[in-house]
């Protein structure tokens, strides 16, 4: 199984990007998907979260700008980021909670996508 992302880049702040992460190889189902971010010198961080069902959470610091979805018949996730500020700067990654086997469940990560916020 692997994750791969998509749609980082360069942007200035009160932009906006789309990042996406597709889920491929052989596998059952998938749980939960999310986006985590880290940040230079800085913790791995929680974005926001879409479970099977498509409930969703959000860090507090992202809420009413950021927008995560999920795409089940592509296995895909998605992040709708808007009104960009120099502090969401940091490496996205998506994960992904997979059913493997009949009572067999994985974490798997992207590989990573740079986001940067600047003027």
């Amino acid at each position: 199984v692997q994750l791969q992302a998509s749609g980082g880049g360069l942007v200035q702040p009160g932009g906006s990007l789309l990042l996406s992460c597709t889920a491929s190889g052989s596998f059952i189902s998938i749980n939960t998907m999310a986006w985590y971010r880290q940040a230079p010198g800085k913790q791995r961080e929680l974005v926001a979260l879409a479970t099977s069902g498509s409930s969703t959470s959000y860090a507090d610091s992202v809420k009413g700008r950021f927008t995560i979805s999920r795409d089940n018949a592509k296995n895909t996730v998605y992040l709708q980021m808007n009104s960009l500020k120099p502090e969401d700067t940091a490496v996205y990654y998506c994960h992904a909670n997979i059913r493997v086997g009949v009572s067999r469940w994985y974490d798997y990560w992207g590989q990573g996508t740079l986001v940067t916020v600047s003027s």
